[in-house]
């Protein structure tokens, strides 16, 4: 059996079971594609892709299905990452132009990947470590009641309402953020809990314990900033395909609750030449996902955080791969914006 006639029938194998969910057989092979040899010399390739691992017969009949060897040589033999349809790219465009902040845009962006995969889409938010602060506010709720509010050049936006624990004055918060402002514009946020300790030099004796409880609040919001977190849409379309999952979906539900482990899979999944990251079934370190594939790229600013999708191994790859690969294009767009 040749190299190129083996994906050959590899490739078809793997179209038709995504397409059918049915086992393949070689006379279905014969029918739907022109391969240009007899039904008998496509069941001994057959038998030769499944000697070598590649497929594999879920029960006594003659259809065979792809094992995750078999989806990781196909998606090896991608070469290129196909364009969107200009409706796809509408799609896209509608549901995240006028996205008003990072929740909002993130939110959307999920959606729209579940939509155009019909899988569960899962996004990273921006590393906040090496982001920059871009403004700071205090707000005076009531006597002792102050609502801090940090926000990054990222985008992100932090804040949280603290008790000062005596009465506070309009001006007196508005000379106190001037003079936090003036110190950590531009700062990192993993440079700032140093920056705030240092705060007590440019602040009035008198004004030094408010100070100190703001700068506490400010600390407390750079450790939430640089918390990883994700967000999700569509676990409704895994649990449609429930049927793809032999064992038990509770386990992908499971990690998709917990997300540690979609963040940890997700920080080690390396890229390939087309910026594309594929995991297959057991090639995912994590027992939880042994019955699913993630497909993801980077994004910017940095591109040192991931989106992408989580389904069954029986995944249309080269469209996911194109509209994973797009979303995360458009979305580097609106955050450089």
């Amino acid at each position: 059996m040749s190299e190129p006639r083996k994906l050959e029938v590899l490739r078809a194998i793997v179209e038709d079971y995504v397409h059918s969910r049915e086992p393949v057989g070689s006379k279905a092979l014969v029918e739907r594609h022109h391969l240009g040899v007899s039904s008998a010399t496509i069941r001994n390739d057959m038998a030769a892709l499944e000697e070598e691992g590649l497929i594999t017969a879920p029960h006594t009949s003659s259809g065979r299905i792809p094992t995750d060897k078999g989806y990781r040589l196909f998606v090896d033999q991608i070469s290129s990452v196909k364009p969107l349809s200009a409706a796809e790219r509408r799609a896209i465009a509608v549901l995240l132009d006028g996205s008003t902040d990072l929740d909002d845009v993130l939110e959307r962006t999920v959606r729209a990947l579940a939509q155009l995969t019909n899988q569960v889409a899962v996004v990273q938010y921006p590393r906040s470590a090496k982001a920059t602060v871009r403004h700071i506010e205090f707000v005076r709720l009531g006597p002792s009641q102050v609502l801090l509010v940090l926000i990054l050049a990222s985008g992100k936006v932090e804040q949280s309402v603290i008790d000062v624990g005596a009465p506070v004055d309009d001006s007196t918060l508005s000379g106190l953020r001037h003079i936090f402002l003036g110190s950590l514009y531009g700062m990192t946020v993993a440079g700032l809990p140093t920056a705030l300790g240092l705060m007590g030099a440019g602040v009035p004796p008198s004004e030094a314990d408010l100070a100190a409880k703001l700068a506490h609040g400010l600390e407390q919001l750079a450790q939430s900033a640089r918390e990883d977190r994700i967000v999700l849409a569509g676990t409704a379309n895994l649990a449609r395909s429930n049927v793809d999952f032999p064992l038990s979906i509770g386990p992908v539900l499971d990690a998709l609750e917990e997300q540690v482990v979609l963040l940890r899979l997700l920080e080690q999944m390396a890229q390939d030449s087309m910026g594309m990251a594929v995991s297959i079934g057991r090639e995912n370190p994590h027992d939880s996902l042994a019955e699913a594939s993630v497909v993801a790229t980077s994004y910017a600013p940095g591109e040192s955080a991931k989106l992408g999708v989580v389904g069954p191994t029986r995944m249309d790859y080269p469209n996911t791969m194109s509209s994973v690969r797009a979303v995360a294009r458009y979305l580097s767009r609106i955050l450089a914006g």
